[in-house]
């Protein structure tokens, strides 16, 4: 069994917002494979189903970001499972807006969330899924990542969502190996996105959000969790 979560924040006031592309992309995956995320339990959402032949437990924790941690380390301690079948899709600022980075282990780098579930498992063993969305931040990181998506980013991130639930299916079924080599984004890529953007506004400026399943729409600022 694998056990595929997704970061974010609850409420309709941040579902659209660059820190909760962890739960667009679990909402894809529930989209694409029937699989209802609206058990409550372990302090998250989660829904169980299979993945090709794999079964797996999607779940978003409804904590709040920070806290994202005390959902899993509840999830893994009930199915009492080895580090490595937890894979965990969250944002990264650092990233450039798009890009996708899968790595099989690792630390937290600046993302709170990552911090709460490294802290609470005591591990930083497992597979996990980053989604770019570095841009020109206009204001304070808090505000940056709980804004919406807007502008011709929108395309950008809407299918790096799809790529990040490919890419989860395919590491949940085959292993992380095959899931890098698939679905990281390739060097030559990000340098022509970088060289794009000293012209114009490309993969690097503001914002977007999801494809293939549930659509991002513009979101407001909210109240930084």
């Amino acid at each position: 069994m694998k056990i595929i979560a997704g970061l974010g924040n609850p409420g309709k006031e941040y579902e659209n917002t660059k820190h909760n592309v962890g739960f667009l992309t679990i909402d894809i995956l529930a989209e694409k494979y029937g699989i209802k995320v609206n058990k409550i339990k372990f302090k998250g959402l989660v829904g169980e189903g299979m993945i090709g032949s794999e079964k797996v437990l999607l779940v978003k924790p409804q904590t709040f970001m920070n806290l994202s941690g005390e959902c899993l380390r509840e999830v893994m301690a009930f199915y009492k499972l080895d580090i490595e079948n937890l894979m965990v899709i969250y944002d990264d600022i650092d990233l450039p807006m798009g890009n996708l980075r899968i790595r099989k282990k690792g630390s937290a780098g600046t993302h709170n969330g990552m911090r709460s579930v490294i802290y609470q498992l005591q591990d930083d063993g497992f597979p996990r899924i980053r989604v770019g969305i570095g841009g020109e931040r206009k204001g304070d990181l808090a505000g940056y990542v709980i804004s919406g998506f807007t502008g011709e980013n929108r395309k950008i991130i809407e299918e790096a969502i799809t790529k990040a639930a490919e890419a989860a299916a395919c590491l949940a079924e085959f292993g992380p190996d095959r899931a890098m080599a698939d679905f990281n984004t390739k060097k030559e890529k990000v340098k022509k996105e970088k060289k794009a953007g000293n012209g114009a506004a490309g993969p690097g400026a503001d914002d977007t959000a999801a494809a293939g399943g549930p659509s991002v729409k513009d979101a407001g600022n909210g109240t930084e969790e």
